[in-house]
C-alpha cells in the first residue's frame, strides 16, 4: 500500500471521481438558472442568511453572482456568465445553460468509452461549424439609418421581454435606444445616469436630457444658474469649527481657545478665496461644505453643491468636461466643468439638481419609477441590459434572429459538418449540435409547450430552407422571425457560443481534482 504524500486536510479526487463532480457541478447550476430563460421565463428570490435583504430576480448574470459554490466546475461557469454580462451585457443565462447542455451531452459519450481528448476535438470542429452558420444567417442594416433603428428597437424588445420590464417593452425599447443613439457610437454607459424614485408605476419612467444629481442646492445659494462655470472638489470643507470633542487641547483661558477657532476660521477663509479665484460660479464637492465657508461662497454669488457622493462627482466631471480637483493653488492648471443651466427639479417628493446642455452633449438621465424597491432594482437591472447590448450593436452592427432560429440554424450547420467528420469524433459534433437545440427546448418548456412537438417541427422547417423560422411563444407555434421582429445582437449570440465550448472544453480536460487544506496559523 502506498504512503499517503498529503498532509491531513488535503484530499483529492482522480479520474472518473473527478470528472463526475465536475459535470455533476457544472450540469446542477444550468438546471437552477434554465427555469429563467425567455420571455416566459420564471423569476428567483434571493435571501441573504441572517439580513432582510431580498432581491427578485431572473438576471442570470445576479442570481449566479450571489450564491455561495464550493464546485469548482460550477464556479467557472459562474466566471463565464460574469464575463458576458461585462462584454455584451445580456445572455447571461444562455450562455451557462449552453456550456452544461454541452458537459451534459459530454459525460454520455465518455461513459462510452470516447476519450474527453476526442469529444474536445469534436466540439471546436462543431463550434467553428457553428459560427460559421451565424456569421452567415447575420445581416448588417447600419447603411440604411432608418432599418438600423428599427434593428436596435427589435434588439431592445427581444432582451426586455424576458424581464420585468416585459409588459412595457415598447415604451422602454423606444427610451433604451434614443439613450444610446445620443452616445453616438460610444458604449460609454456611464453617461446614461439612471436614477430609481420609488412611488408612481413604471410607465411614469421618463428619458431627460440633462444630468440629474441626486443632491439639494445649498439653502441660500441660487435655485437657478445660466452659462455655469463650475468647479469639482474632493476637498474638506469642514475645518471652519475645532473638533473639540476629538482633540485635546490643553490652554490657559478661553480666550486662547478663541484664537485658535479665529485661526481656523482664517484657513477656511484663505481656502474659499484661493477656490473663488477660478472664476466659477459654481462649486461641487465631495465632501461637506460647513456653514461659514458656504456663507462665504454664497456671498460672492457662487452656487454651492455638498456631498455629492462619489460616483455623482465622478459622472458629473465626465459629463461637464471637468477635472475633480484637492487643491487650488493653481487655478491656471485647473480643468473646469461648463453646462449651459443648472436648475432644481422636483421628482416626485425629492428635489434634485438638473445640469443641462453639458460639453459632453450625449449625457442624459433615465429616472425608473416604480412601486417597491425590489422592483425598481430589477428594473434597473433589465435597462442596464438594454442598454448594454444596444451599446455594442452601434458598434458591432450585424444582427441575428432570436427565437430558437439561430440556435436551429447552427445546429442544422453542425448536423451537416458531423456527417462529414470521419471517426468518433463525428459522434462528438452530433452532440453539440443536440445541445444547441436544448436552448429552443427550454424557451418552449419554460412556457409551458410541448417542446418535443415544436422543435421537432422547427428542425423540420429549417431542413426545408425556412431559415427564418423560430418559435413564437406566446401564440405557441412556429413564426416567421422577421415578421416577428424577434432580432438578437449578432456579437451576444456569437460570445455565447464562444464562451459556453471554451468553457465545456476546459472542464472536460479535467483528471484530478486537489483541495489544499488551509494553512494553520503556527502558534507562538
Amino acid at each position: 500500500m502506498s504512503a499517503p504524500i498529503f498532509a491531513e486536510e488535503a484530499t483529492e479526487e482522480r479520474a472518473e471521481n473527478a470528472r463526475l463532480s465536475s459535470f455533476v457541478g457544472a450540469m446542477a447550476l444550468g438546471d437552477l438558472v434554465k427555469s429563467t430563460l425567455g420571455p416566459k421565463g420564471m423569476n428567483k428570490i434571493l435571501q441573504s442568511v441572517g439580513s432582510n435583504d431580498i432581491v427578485v430576480t431572473n438576471d442570470g448574470a445576479t442570481i449566479l453572482k450571489s450564491i455561495h459554490i464550493d464546485n469548482a466546475a460550477a464556479k467557472i461557469l459562474v466566471n463565464i456568465s460574469k464575463v458576458q454580462d461585462d462584454e455584451v451585457g445580456d445572455g447571461t443565462t444562455s450562455v451557462c445553460v449552453l456550456a452544461s447542455e454541452l458537459l451534459r451531452e459530454a459525460e454520455r459519450l465518455i461513459e462510452q468509452h470516447i476519450h474527453p481528448q476526442v469529444v474536445v476535438d469534436g466540439y471546436r470542429i462543431a463550434s467553428q461549424a457553428a459560427l460559421r452558420a451565424l456569421s452567415e444567417s447575420a445581416k448588417d442594416n447600419s447603411s440604411d439609418k432608418q432599418r438600423f433603428r428599427e434593428d436596435l428597437m427589435n434588439i431592445a424588445r427581444t432582451t426586455l421581454s424576458s424581464k420585468v420590464l416585459a409588459q412595457d417593452k415598447d415604451y422602454f425599447a423606444n427610451l433604451a435606444v434614443d439613450a444610446v443613439l445620443r452616445l453616438n457610437g460610444s458604449t460609454d454607459l456611464e453617461q446614461i445616469q439612471i436614477i430609481k424614485k420609488l412611488g408612481g408605476k413604471l410607465t411614469d419612467s421618463y428619458l431627460d436630457d440633462g444630468f440629474i444629481l441626486d443632491k439639494q442646492i445649498a439653502p441660500n445659494s441660487p435655485k437657478r444658474l445660466e452659462n455655469a462655470r463650475i468647479l469639482i472638489a474632493n476637498t474638506s470643507m469642514d475645518t471652519d469649527k475645532i473638533k473639540v470633542f476629538g482633540a485635546r487641547v490643553r490652554v490657559e483661558g478661553t480666550g486662547k481657545l478663541a484664537e485658535i477657532e479665529r485661526a481656523e476660521r482664517d484657513k477656511m477663509k484663505a481656502k474659499v478665496d484661493r477656490i473663488k479665484e477660478h472664476g466659477i460660479n459654481c462649486f461641487v464637492n465631495r465632501q461637506l461644505i460647513y456653514n461659514y465657508p458656504e456663507s462665504l461662497l454664497t456671498e460672492a454669488g457662487i452656487m454651492s453643491i455638498e456631498h455629492a457622493d462619489f460616483e455623482g462627482v465622478e459622472r458629473l466631471a465626465l459629463v461637464t468636461g471637468g477635472e475633480i480637483v484637492s487643491t487650488f493653488d493653481r487655478p491656471d492648471l485647473v480643468k473646469l466643468g461648463h453646462c449651459e443651466l443648472i436648475e432644481e427639479v422636483i421628482i416626485g417628493e425629492d428635489k434634485m439638481i438638473k445640469f443641462v446642455g453639458t460639453a459632453a452633449n450625449q449625457a442624459c438621465t433615465v429616472v425608473l419609477r416604480g412601486a417597491t424597491s425590489q422592483m425598481l432594482d430589477e428594473a434597473e437591472r433589465s435597462l442596464h441590459d438594454a442598454l448594454s447590448v444596444l451599446s455594442q450593436t452601434v458598434v458591432e452592427t450585424r444582427v441575428t434572429l432570436g427565437g430558437g432560429c439561430s440556435e436551429m440554424a447552427m445546429s442544422k450547420a453542425v448536423d451537416d459538418e458531423a456527417r462529414r467528420t470521419p471517426g468518433k469524433k463525428a459522434l462528438a459534433v452530433e452532440s453539440f449540435a443536440r445541445a444547441l437545440r436544448q436552448l429552443p427546448t427550454i424557451l418552449a418548456d419554460n412556457a409551458g409547450l410541448d417542446s418535443s412537438d415544436l422543435v421537432a417541427q422547427l428542425r423540420a422547417a429549417h431542413e426545408e430552407g425556412k431559415s427564418e423560422t423560430g418559435l413564437d411563444l406566446d401564440a405557441g407555434r412556429l413564426a416567421s422571425m422577421v415578421e416577428r421582429g424577434v432580432t438578437e445582437s449578432y456579437k451576444l449570440k456569437k460570445q455565447v457560443v464562444i464562451s459556453a465550448s471554451e468553457a465545456a472544453e476546459m472542464i472536460m480536460r479535467v483528471d484530478d481534482i486537489l483541495k489544499a487544506a488551509p494553512r494553520k496559523r503556527e502558534a507562538h
